[in-house]
């Protein structure tokens, strides 16, 4: 698990970084859309800050740190946690709580400004943690837990999810922290819990962040749901929700996939290219030492130099020296040997540009030396070796010289030995790109393009093998590059950095070539996919948020309408009469206050009829009351479709109704009351048959009022009673002077229609 989470820190920061602005922006977004009763902006400006600072972490990865970014980023830690201590305080001060005041931070902050001057950023963060991280995350959990207590049972659930998320943050963000050289990184930090659980604790904080930030927005929308009180809301909240889960997690696999897919095709490419620069520097070496083996294979080959070797005095020495000295100096080598049967140096040459190399060995004993034991043995030696006093690298290559007369014939009589100085070839590399090295069996750098690592340890070493190994190299670096041994290629943490480490095997010898470049364009293509990754990420949560927010505004949009249907509905109902549907007493009381006003200020002519059906207590006597309901609605429903536009028709009451005519004058309305009447007397009402009604017309006058205009149209309507009904009555007879009227018997006639349609 560990060694998968390894090569992903880069995306596992910035989904770190990701999941923490989500919960700020969740906190924002609940602390406009509900009431204060927890402070929600500080829960917010922890969970921006501590993002953002969690992606200056991830900047420092890709681009590199320094002193300054990392006190940066340490003190916007510093200020995260200040915000998440403080929604804590705040909200415990509402509560009744008592809690000390902001002073409280001065001694805080004073404990890591000094622990972070004494040992470092390291115990910087650490002592963030302890102070600041655990008692802020420890807090919140303790107040989401009494606010869960008074909440409704979703809202509740919800709560506590929350708090219980605190509950882990609180461990994993104030309790681990980052390794440090004393005590303050020794309790459990972050190398601890990556051995003991597998994974990154940043990781572990990334998923604690998405898991408080749903389990708030999930009480928010049970805030909205009781808010609104629309099942078509809650029913829509409960599929957003999956939704946000599922898309969020469908994106951030996929950023995932795609940042690796990216990154692997630039590792590939890595890999390619370490395989042909190790190829280079081999075919290098070889060529270095190509020409050595050849060499002291003629040597060895040398009639003279077997001469000498077997000991015959006719063996001309100048001529030895001669081909020995041309051997060497062809071969590029340093120095060259000619050993007897003993091991003794019989002969020697030594390269002019050696100026390092003693030139008296003649006589010296080689005996002991593996060269000499495989040469008179039969066999060839080739190996590399470190001159234990000047620390130079060298090649030996031996080869055994036969005898080539008599009873020994063929049989090793002596050893030739040509010794090449390597230090060129490390000069020739300097300048190469990639970084290389040859080490020996035990992994001690001998011979590098990088001076400064040289004699250093690459894996470590028991402590009894370092202490023989310097006996041998002489001081050595024991601070090892890398955890392991590798023996071939792979990715791994080489130097402090994630390398690709290649490993070849040289075809002569016990040492081996060790290739790594940091390969910072890795970091480049991964960034490339996490950059996508936040873009879908940030435009799914943007339209389902707004996707939310629509629904929500159109749920409170159709609230107001019933709101305001209803308003309507039950104004119409104030205004109406519940049986005929026509204006009520009250409506018509408004509407003729108004027409007076109107008629007063523009000294037009207004007139008011009041007609009741003659005779209606028999109808309900004789018929039943939903009989006379029944006359009274085919009344009134008559009359609606005979009255202008204008005109304003209610029941007065009873069987009574009254009809408010602006524009018309008295005589006029007695016309159009004529009218109506006639009309009646064609309405054919089932078991009743025909009706008739009676009439009482009054014109508004100078100085009327609503009172004295009903008065006088009442008493007019009791003229007519009095008079013998089915007729029309005006309340100032004079004003009828040349106007014709309708009898009471008489059909509807030309001249009461042509009177009336003008007036109309």
């Amino acid at each position: 698990m560990a060694a998968i989470f390894t090569d992903q820190l880069d995306f596992i920061l910035f989904f770190y970084g990701l999941a923490f602005i989500l919960l700020g922006a969740v906190a924002v977004a609940v602390s406009r859309g509900t009431q204060q009763d927890i402070p929600w902006p500080w829960l917010g400006a922890f969970g921006y800050i501590h993002g953002g600072g969690e992606w200056l972490d991830l900047l420092a990865m890709i681009l590199g740190d320094s002193p300054g970014f990392s006190l940066m980023r340490t003190v916007l830690m510093t200020v995260s946690y200040i915000a998440l201590l403080e929604f804590g305080r705040l909200d415990a001060m509402r509560r009744g709580v008592r809690m000390p005041g902001r002073f409280i931070y001065a001694p805080l902050l004073a404990l890591i400004i000094l622990g972070g001057y004494l040992a470092g950023p390291n115990a910087a963060s650490a002592f963030v943690r302890y102070a600041l991280a655990f008692p802020g995350a420890a807090l919140a959990c303790g107040l989401l837990f009494m606010h869960a207590r008074t909440a409704t049972q979703v809202g509740k659930r919800w709560l506590m999810t929350a708090a219980a998320g605190f509950a882990l943050y609180a461990i994993a963000a104030g309790l681990v922290v980052p390794p440090t050289p004393d005590w303050e990184g020794d309790f459990f930090n972050y190398e601890m819990f990556a051995a003991f659980s597998g994974m990154p604790i940043q990781f572990v904080r990334g998923i604690l962040a998405c898991f408080i930030s749903f389990a708030i927005w999930g009480y928010w929308g049970q805030r909205l749901v009781v808010e609104t009180d629309s099942a078509l809301y809650a029913k829509f909240h409960k599929r957003q929700f999956v939704w946000t889960l599922s898309a969020m997690g469908v994106i951030l696999i996929a950023g995932w996939l795609l940042t690796q897919i990216l990154g692997g095709i630039y590792k590939k490419n890595i890999e390619e290219e370490a395989s042909g620069d190790l190829n280079l520097i081999v075919s290098r070496l070889v060529g270095e030492t190509a020409a050595v083996e050849g060499m002291v294979k003629a040597l060895a080959g040398s009639r003279s130099v077997g001469e000498l070797v077997a000991g015959n005095p006719k063996a001309d020495r100048t001529r030895i020296d001669d081909v020995l000295n041309l051997e060497t100096e062809a071969s590029g080598a340093s120095e060259g040997f000619i050993l007897d049967s003993r091991g003794k140096v019989i002969a020697k040459s030594v390269s002019a540009t050696d100026t390092d190399t003693d030139t008296d060995t003649i006589g010296e004993d080689f005996s002991r030396t593996t060269f000499f034991k495989a040469g008179i043995d039969g066999a060839p030696e080739y190996y590399f070796a470190i001159e234990s006093e000047l620390r130079i690298p060298y090649y030996y290559v031996g080869y055994p010289i036969r005898s080539n007369s008599g009873h020994n014939l063929g049989q090793p009589i002596g050893v030739a030995v040509l010794k090449k100085r390597l230090s060129r070839f490390e000069v020739d590399l300097q300048q190469f790109d990639r970084s290389f090295a040859m080490i020996d069996r035990n992994g001690i750098i001998l011979l590098t393009n990088r001076p400064q690592m040289r004699f250093r340890t690459v894996w470590p070493l028991s402590p009894g093998l370092r202490d023989a190994l310097s006996e041998i190299y002489g001081a050595i670096n024991p601070t090892p590059l890398m955890e392991r041994e590798i023996l071939d290629s792979n990715w791994i943490v080489f130097d402090g950095e994630r390398d690709y480490v290649q490993r070849g095997y040289l075809k002569h010898g016990d040492w081996s070539l060790l290739t790594w470049k940091v390969p910072q364009g890795v970091l480049a293509c991964r960034v490339l996919g996490i950059i996508i990754t936040l873009q879908m990420a940030m435009l799914a949560l943007v339209y389902l948020g707004g996707r939310e927010r629509w629904m929500h505004d159109t749920i409170h949009l159709e609230k107001r309408f019933e709101l305001e249907e209803l308003a309507r509905s039950l104004d119409k109902r104030a205004a109406t009469d519940p049986l005929t549907g026509l204006f009520n007493r009250r409506k018509f009381d408004r509407s003729l206050a108004n027409e007076i006003m109107r008629a007063q200020r523009y000294k037009t002519q207004l007139s008011l009829m009041l007609f009741d059906i003659d005779h209606f207590k028999k109808v309900n006597d004789n018929f039943g009351h939903q009989v006379g309901d029944a006359v009274l609605v085919e009344l009134a429903r008559y009359t609606a479709g005979h009255i202008r536009n204008t005109d304003v028709l209610a029941r007065w009451g009873g069987e009574e109704f009254v009809i408010l005519s602006p524009g018309n004058s008295g005589p006029m309305d007695c016309l159009f009351a004529g009218n109506l009447l006639a009309g009646f007397r064609s309405l054919k009402i089932a078991d009743v048959g025909t009706i008739t009604c009676s009439f009482g017309v009054a014109e508004f006058q100078d100085g009327d009022t609503a009172e004295t205009l009903l008065a006088r149209a009442d008493d007019a309507l009791y003229q007519a009673k009095s008079n013998g009904r089915n007729r029309i009555e005006l309340a100032d007879p004079q004003l009828l002077a040349g106007v014709p009227l309708v009898p009471a018997d008489a059909p509807l006639g030309e001249t009461t229609e042509a009177a009336i349609s003008v007036d109309r």
